[in-house]
């Protein structure tokens, strides 16, 4: 056996939407890199397996993927990497470690499961044969303004947008400003 990467999608908000493919890779895994282990920890709680974790998000990916990718080429571990709800690097910690993992000829295998950009459209309503993701946008007005009009310049007729609950409504609020006849969801 060599070296793996597994790219493991957990629930968003409900933790019985695991899929019964996500456990078994969790379960055969060396050890689980977190975007949050407590998050984590909860999942495998759930799941009722008990597995050691080590935390990679958005301030320690950069310093701690190259410490793992040694680490599994050297002890030739199965790592499975989670964010805290949805899929790793898609709007979330993860893709320094992925490309890290294929710079070192560590295979990577992405496991079926959660996403909150198809989840969302999916219960949108919205025409969505044709769509735009841009996860998080600026925070700050004048680079969220110049952003906004930007996608709109695109011409594609669906955009989604992450946002953090507590920012939410100041994001509807710049967007109905800018495209008053859009539709939101």
């Amino acid at each position: 056996m060599s070296a793996m990467l597994y790219l493991v999608p957990t629930p968003i908000g409900n933790l019985s939407d695991i899929s019964e493919r996500c456990r078994e890779v969790l379960a055969q895994a060396d050890f689980i890199a977190a975007e949050d282990t407590r998050v984590t920890l909860r999942l495998l709680n759930h799941l009722e397996l008990k597995k050691p974790l080590v935390s990679c998000h958005r301030h320690n990916e950069d310093a701690r993927a190259p410490q793992l990718i040694e680490r599994m080429l050297a002890e030739d571990l199965t790592v499975a990497l989670t964010c805290d709800a949805g899929t790793p690097a898609i709007s979330d910690p993860g893709h320094l470690l992925v490309r890290a993992a294929w710079e070192a000829g560590v295979p990577v295998e992405p496991v079926c499961g959660p996403s909150a950009v198809v989840t969302a459209l999916s219960a949108s309503g919205f025409d969505a044969r044709e769509f735009a993701f841009y996860g998080f946008l600026p925070r700050e007005k004048k680079a969220l303004g110049e952003k906004l009009d930007a996608v709109r310049a695109t011409g594609v007729p669906v955009a989604v947008f992450y946002e953090s609950p507590h920012r939410v409504a100041a994001l509807v609020e710049a967007i109905a400003a800018r495209w008053p006849q859009c539709l939101l969801a």
